[in-house]
């Protein structure tokens, strides 16, 4: 009879920490963006929300809830309604809005936390009537208004409708509408025409409204752009989600410096593996590199599943023993390959993906540019297993 062997705590391996991959979170940083970013919308009035959508664009979404807050933001933001009720599983009662609902969303679970459920057409107000009479309770709702982008939100041509509706069913009691707002498709291109004409879209949403009867505590339509360049779109609320990251919403309207602002995530791995290399040795799957001379190759524990791009193969930067390098062929599912020319290293070394920029490491704007993409996306794909290590953490 064959025994299963069994591992005990005798025989297990004591838990360490992840030495191979880490993504600082600089909180302190978070803090003082959020700051910065609230002086800039003081003169007029506005509030901040800080938008924690996506756990947070990969950051941590609790940690960095708590430090906006503390930093003074009166609002959370999420995408999903499950990205919300998480907020107040932590404990945190701040104000949430949430808004990307599908039918059969979890509306009641949200009435009863109170969270803000966006509604941008009728089925959506028909299912939080629905909940709010299975609940007994008062529904937080806000409606958007596709002002231009084309996505979510409700088109002028029905919004009579919907706030008509909506404001029948605030005199039942069923719903409190509670917020106003839209959002910019080029707020991030400074210039471009829409930005000027979906702004006078919501003003006409907006008069709508109100004449009609509806009181919101906010009205809102700010992103991260529009909140660092376009003051007259402030209103009562601004939604900051990149920028309070540290990271600029468009290299075309300036750096985080610029602003004032500084990036929060810092992205790095323990080097696995060093190894003189011969001339001629093809590196990594399709042998893409080659080296043209004897060389030092440095194994860098990150791939793909850790969101670092394929698509920056051969162009991603990377310090590491005092220079910044390339990557050497193709990014692989967990690991890349950096050559050193006439360098060495020590294995457990770490090398720098992307950081402030303090020490002579890539931005996710040099990621970006190398991936040929946005840097939102640098920070937002890390993935789930390289652990967040959250620093000047607060309770």
């Amino acid at each position: 009879m064959s025994e299963t062997p069994q591992h005990t705590s005798a025989t297990r391996e004591p838990e360490r920490p992840d030495t191979r991959a880490r993504a600082e979170i600089d909180l302190g940083a978070l803090r003082a963006n959020v700051r910065a970013l609230r002086a800039r919308v003081a003169p007029g009035g506005a509030g901040l929300m800080g938008v924690v959508k996506a756990d947070a664009y990969g950051h941590g979404a609790v940690p960095c809830a708590r430090a906006a807050l503390q930093a003074g933001a009166a609002w959370l933001g999420t995408a999903t309604p499950y990205e919300a009720l998480a907020l107040r599983a932590a404990g945190i009662d701040a104000p949430v809005l949430c808004w990307l609902w599908t039918p059969g969303g979890p509306f009641r679970a949200a009435i009863e936390a109170d969270v803000d459920i966006t509604v941008s057409g009728l089925w959506a107000l028909d299912e939080v009537t629905a909940a709010a009479r299975d609940a007994g309770r008062t529904a937080r709702v806000q409606l958007k208004a596709d002002t231009g982008l084309g996505r979510n939100g409700c088109l002028a041509a029905d919004w009579p409708r919907l706030v008509g509706e909506a404001l029948r069913a605030q005199a039942d009691g069923l719903v409190r509408v509670t917020g106003l707002w839209s959002h910019f498709a080029c707020a991030d291109e400074p210039g471009h025409p829409s930005v000027g004409a979906q702004l006078a879209q919501f003003h006409d949403m907006l008069e709508h409204a109100e004449k009609a009867g509806v009181t919101p505590e906010v009205r809102h339509m700010a992103n991260s752009p529009a909140t660092l360049t376009l003051p007259e779109s402030h209103f009562d609320l601004v939604r900051t989600g990149v920028a309070m990251y540290g990271v600029s919403p468009s290299p075309e309207i300036g750096t985080p410096a610029d602003f004032g602002l500084r990036p929060v995530m810092r992205l790095s791995a323990s080097v696995a593996s060093v190894k003189q290399a011969p001339a001629g040795l093809g590196v990594s799957y399709g042998h893409h590199h080659v080296t043209d001379a004897e060389t030092t190759l440095a194994l860098v524990p990150l791939g793909y599943a850790d969101g670092v791009p394929r698509h920056a193969s051969g162009r991603g930067p990377v310090l590491l023993g005092g220079a910044v390098r390339t990557v050497a062929g193709r990014v692989a599912m967990d690991q890349f390959v950096l050559d050193l020319g006439g360098d060495t290293v020590e294995p457990g070394e770490r090398a720098v993906l992307f950081g402030p920029g303090d020490d002579g490491e890539p931005t996710a704007e040099d990621w970006a540019r190398a991936a040929g993409t946005i840097a939102y996306e640098i920070v937002t794909r890390v993935g789930a297993r390289v652990p967040r290590v959250h620093l000047d953490e607060r309770e």
